[in-house]
């Protein structure tokens, strides 16, 4: 590889040494990942004399900037929503206005990597249901009041000076942040090494200050004075904004593939194969359905992409490719572990197990409908199915022994291959497998020893740079315990669908297209005065000597299953102690090889004030990061249902402690007023305790617990829409308006959609119902939306509809907050739209509650002791 060279100085520079035309090589540096190590209380602050500090950060508005300076502005807003191209830019609750839009395709696509981004774009940025226009990048110069970074999503804009006030534990403080996740337009992008502090390990950014006669540059986290070996030497401040890393709050040092071991090839794609393990003990119905989608997967495979299939029963059945036209398969016992001697009869013969979907997809289509139902008279969860053996023999045929040899040199698969197992029950039968029923004797000590061996072999996948995806349905339960340490330690997912039909399609497909980045390591800096408490996301804790250790490294090494835009960790932080600074300062990396051999570090920096006033604090507060950071949290304690109902009470005793910490006190009363600048916040967190993810509306403890995992690991945009569900009420003409989220939204003569993240529901109101050409305009509509709102959600949301007074009609009833128990004061005060019904409309409306018995937020508020806010 060429050794990078950067940018030529600015003119009249004094770096400027060889030639005037010639810019100086810096010699390669491949940084490693830094090492995790405690935090040290003191550090040396070097001094820098006032006529040579050159600060890159003050309060000069962007407007103020000419376009020589090199700063680089985005005029084009964010998109709004989870997916591009957006859906419409609803109204506010009071104002019943909004644009109509239309439908686009549903099918995301893989999209090349870009010198612009390093990941396809597939979410928004995390940001809630507000219209505010955010750019992405903003030089040294522009108020970092007005900013926030697509990449990370803190909970207040500002920072509690004193620690007694900061450390809350009811509302606490921390960040969402989104390493691997991409927007257009993407970071800066630069192609040489990163000038990374010697004493620490942080990156140089926009707030570090420069001595400009030495290019001397000072670490912001621990203010260490660091070379730069004289290319930050400039004659003036414009002069240094030229360097991109010095301008951006994000950043991609991007490094072309040179991995050792690995030869480039054209496209990588063609290498990273994808491995379709299969259950063939399903019943008919459901075998027809998992065609349907199986035919529709093979059709919208790229022509280059290697597909490999396995079917799993009693045996494990591995189809061939190399009959030409004709579908034969190799068959391996399934009771234990495929031996030394099956696996090299399968990897030194004469099989093709691996095959590019243009080669093969006649074969393919043929061999899906060969698939025959289970004919033994057998209840679902009593068939012998031998999944672990099915896995195991699917990573030994991705990874090796490599088919192409040339000059000892073995070809090996870029980034992360797949293997996406489709189930519709329980593992019984082989390693990883447990007993039929519940009542066996040893079924404790079997289930636990099960858990154990499948989070090994999910280990074992993600050394070799493979995940897996475990896609389940049916009505049979498929023990989530035992399935997911599989799927988790891999870095894949675990979903649940009610059938093999449209929603498991559709997930088969997203699963298959999404790009993963491998080798992740997250690392997080922060300025002395913070301490990160707990992180909670797709990853564990990386090992000391597993990356670079810098002299005084304060940072928190993660170490990522895998480098996807749909997942977020959630940083929880506390303050060391009373903070005298103005600012603190927050670093986040990310390093990883994306699919295409190309190494990447990006870099976000973020500068946070720092203010004594708690109104001040309050109103910088981002109720909905906060209200899903305490989600994630109260959800990591609610492993089983028991703890669930305990989580409950948590939430309870939250909410009643923020009121007392930050509300006031009522005169002559005991009752408090929960604080005005949060007046969202309970109720999302109202949502929590009686919705999917702590209540009771989920009926089977397997989609609990699979909506908890979800959870915990998911984007900010899907997490919120699984905390709290988005309602959205049709209008003539094609328009929709948002409303709250409660049963007052059900009027007889409208359509509602309501998003709550892996399920959507349109609910058709009697009155509307009865109109078949205005009920099927308004349906149509509501589809095409459900659509264009979950176009590149992954997993993809179930969609259903119903009328009014039908027995589904629960499903969407059970999803609203109750509040026709309600006084008409504080039923007008949280759903404006009433005071536009008529009375007979009122009627109607109170007439069709009268079968619910729940008891309504304001009710839950006033149990605390508490006064609800006013709506905001």
């Amino acid at each position: 590889m060429d050794t990078p060279t950067r940018p030529p100085p600015p003119p009249g520079s004094s770096a400027a040494v060889a030639s005037p035309n010639t810019p100086t090589p810096r010699p390669e540096r491949r940084p490693t990942p830094p090492a995790f190590s405690s935090p040290l209380s003191a550090r040396f602050s070097p001094q820098i004399p006032q006529q040579d500090r050159l600060p890159l950060s003050s309060s000069r508005t962007p407007g103020s900037l000419s376009s020589g300076e090199g700063v680089h502005h985005t005029s084009s807003p964010v998109p709004q929503f989870s997916t591009p191209p957006g859906p419409p830019i609803f109204s506010s609750p009071l104002r019943p206005a909004a644009v109509p839009f239309q439908a686009s395709p549903a099918t995301p696509q893989p999209v090349a990597f870009s010198w612009g981004s390093s990941l396809p774009t597939s979410s928004s940025p995390p940001y809630s249901n507000g219209s505010s226009e955010l750019p992405l990048h903003h030089s040294a110069d522009v108020d970092e009041y007005t900013l926030e970074s697509p990449y990370v999503l803190f909970s207040a804009h500002k920072v509690l000076k004193r620690k007694k006030l900061a450390n809350v534990p009811s509302l606490g403080f921390g960040a969402l942040v989104s390493p691997g996740r991409e927007i257009a337009p993407g970071p800066e992008v630069v192609h040489h090494e990163p000038h990374r502090c010697q004493t620490c390990g942080a990156y140089s950014n926009l707030y570090c200050e420069i001595l400009v006669g030495s290019g001397q540059w000072q670490c912001v986290i621990c203010k260490n004075l660091n070379s730069s070996d004289g290319e930050y030497i400039a004659p003036s401040k414009e002069d240094l904004r030229h360097w991109p890393e010095l301008s951006s709050s994000a950043i991609d040092y991007v490094q072309n593939g040179n991995r050792p071991g690995f030869v480039p090839v054209s496209d990588t794609r063609i290498t990273a194969p994808i491995f379709l393990v299969i259950d063939e003990c399903l019943d008919e119905a459901h075998l027809q359905h998992l065609q349907g989608s199986l035919h529709a997967f093979a059709d919208s495979l790229p022509p280059t992409m290697r597909l490999g299939i396995i079917t799993y029963g009693r045996s494990v059945s591995v189809f061939d490719f190399s009959e030409g036209s004709v579908a034969s398969a190799d068959v391996l016992p399934g009771d234990k572990s495929p031996s030394q001697e099956s696996l090299k009869a399968l990897l030194y013969g004469t099989g093709i197990y691996l095959s590019p979907v243009h080669a093969s997809l006649p074969v393919v289509h043929t061999i899906f409908s060969s698939l025959r139902p289970y004919k033994l008279n057998l209840p679902e969860a009593s068939r012998d199915r031998c999944l672990g053996t099915a896995v195991e023999v699917a990573l030994a045929i991705i990874r090796g022994p490599s088919a192409d040899r040339t000059r000892g040199i073995i070809k090996r698969s870029g980034g992360n291959c797949r293997v996406l197992v489709c189930s519709g029950g329980p593992n019984t039968y082989g390693p990883g497998s447990v007993p039929h029923s519940f009542s066996h004797p040893n079924y404790a000590y079997m289930e636990k020893t099960a858990m154990k061996w499948m989070d090994h072999l999910g280990q074992e996948a993600l050394r070799h740079n493979t995940t897996v995806d475990i896609l389940c349905a049916g009505t049979c339960p498929v023990r989530i315990p035992i399935l997911q340490p599989l799927a988790k330690s891999s870095g894949g997912v675990l979903i649940l669908h009610d059938d093999f039909g449209e929603a498991f399609g559709v997930n088969l497909q997203r699963a298959s297209s999404r790009a993963a980045g491998s080798h992740g390591l997250f690392e997080i800096r922060c300025s002395d005065d913070i301490l990160v408490t707990q992180v909670i996301g797709p990853g564990e804790e990386a090992a000391v000597d597993s990356h670079e250790t810098f002299k005084r490294d304060s940072s928190f090494c993660i170490q990522m299953h895998s480098v996807e835009e749909t997942q977020s960790f959630a940083l929880s932080m506390e303050t060391k102690g009373d903070i005298k600074n103005d600012y603190v300062y927050f670093q986040f990396a990310v390093r990883y090889s994306n699919i295409y051999h190309t190494d990447i570090s990006r870099v976000i920096t973020v500068r946070l004030p720092t203010v004594d006033s708690v109104s001040m604090y309050l109103r910088s507060i981002q109720e909905n990061a906060a209200a899903v950071l305490i989600a994630k949290r109260t959800l990591l304690h609610a492993k089983t249902f028991s703890d669930a109902i305990d989580m409950r009470l948590t939430v309870d005793e939250r909410v009643k402690d923020i009121a007392v910490k930050y509300g006031s006190q009522l005169p002559k009363s005991r009752l408090y007023r929960f604080p005005q600048e949060l007046s969202t916040l309970p109720e999302s967190l109202f949502h929590l305790r009686r919705g999917p993810l702590l209540g009771n509306i989920v009926g089977h403890e397997d989609e609990r617990s699979v909506l908890r995992n979800l959870f915990l690991n998911a984007s900010f945009d899907l997490s919120l829409r699984m905390l709290a569900p988005r309602c959205l009420m049709h209008r003539d003409g094609g328009t929709f308006e948002e409303l709250p989220a409660y049963d007052l939204a059900m009027q007889s003569n409208v359509a509602v959609v309501l998003d709550h993240g892996t399920e959507i529901f349109i609910w058709l109101g009697a009155e509307l119902a009865a109109q078949e050409g205005k009920s099927a305009a308004a349906l149509a509509a509501c589809r095409t939306l459900a659509e264009e709102l979950t176009e590149h959600r992954f997993p993809a949301p179930r969609i259903l509809a119903f009328k009014e007074g039908s027995s589904q009609a629960r499903y969407f009833v059970s999803r609203l907050i109750p509040a026709h128990k309600d006084p008409p004061y504080e039923q007008e005060a949280r759903f404006p739209q009433l005071r536009t019904l008529t009375p007979e409309q009122r009627t109607r409306l109170k007439s069709s509650f009268l079968h619910f018995d729940d008891y309504s937020f304001c009710e839950w508020m006033r149990s605390l002791k508490l006064v609800p806010p006013e709506p905001s």
